[in-house]
């Protein structure tokens, strides 16, 4: 990335540097995971930890389509992208969304297969395997969810609502697991009935994501809240009389503004063009995570 960039955009690099490192974090944690889950329930002839184990390394994945889509949003605008890459955050998220759907559908499938002819009956031990995946997913799902916050990424949120969901999975997995131990080969077919739970949380999950991310492409109105601190921020500016129209869209880790102020209608053309620049950098200069302003001047 280069140094000499605006203190705007240096300030996407580094909400993208800080999404990237927790993404990797999360890759790594999945691949332990999942080769410990896949492990135990073949050897514990746990169907559900099995797929919840497959459904991990999927994880790992879309982490990297994630990562990448997260590095290409915060490249500066260039020649063929002057509002700079921002939608790649979103259409990471969407490509996640679908890879979580389909995830879902194949989770579902084979959990099908499973109640119809249910195997060998699984491990107590297998328990204490989902209890440890809960807790620790549950744990890194906080970290990242803050971290996607902060940094107002769809995709880091989109990425920390799916260890939300493999913690889900596994939790089901448990209670499944649970009945099949404890009830015998009578409720042998529990264990798929919890796989087949956990793919309707998953599939819910996948059209949160999705959805989040659509709005975000389909430029969606920002909160009221959002909007309302822009229009205090620009009317403090000295020489703006009134704001007129005022539209923020989301564009990956930044806001784009267009704003029409008015002014003295009497004031020289020079005089109202070094008011609306004043607008621009003070946008700029906020806490807002502006990434560009357009602004357009008329007199009061």
């Amino acid at each position: 990335m280069p140094h000499d960039l605006p203190e705007y955009q240096a300030a996407v690099a580094e909400r993208a540097r800080k999404g990237a490192r927790m993404i990797a974090r999360g890759m790594a944690l999945n691949a332990v995971l999942a080769l410990i889950k896949v492990a135990g329930g073949v050897v514990g002839h746990a169907y559900a930890l099995v797929a919840d184990g497959v459904e991990s390394m999927s994880d790992i994945a879309i982490s990297v389509l994630i990562w990448a889509g997260l590095q290409w949003a915060a490249r500066p605008p260039d020649e063929n992208h002057p509002y700079g890459h921002g939608k790649a955050d979103a259409v990471s998220g969407l490509l996640t969304a679908l890879v979580v759907l389909g995830a879902s559908v194949g989770i579902g499938w084979h959990a099908v297969t499973e109640i119809r002819d249910p195997q060998r009956l699984p491990q107590w031990w297998t328990l204490l395997i989902l209890a440890a995946v809960v807790a620790t997913k549950v744990g890194f799902f906080r970290r990242i969810d803050q971290t996607g916050r902060e940094t107002d990424s769809t995709a880091l949120g989109a990425e920390a609502w799916h260890h939300l969901s493999d913690a889900m999975t596994s939790a089901a997995a448990f209670v499944g697991i649970s009945v099949a131990v404890i009830g015998g080969p009578r409720y042998a077919a529990a264990d798929g009935w919890a796989a087949l739970a956990a793919s309707g949380v998953i599939a819910y999950n996948g059209v949160m994501i999705f959805r989040r991310a659509l709005n975000e492409v389909m430029d969606i109105a920002v909160p009221v809240k959002m909007e309302n601190a822009v229009r205090a921020i620009a009317a403090s500016v000295p020489g703006v009389a009134n704001l007129h129209k005022c539209r923020v869209r989301k564009s990956g880790l930044s806001y784009l503004v267009d704003i029409q102020i008015r002014v003295d209608g009497d004031m020289s053309v020079r005089k109202g063009h070094d008011i609306a620049h004043a607008v621009k950098d003070t946008l700029l200069a906020s806490r807002l995570r502006v990434s560009d302003v357009s602004v357009h001047v008329e007199p009061s």
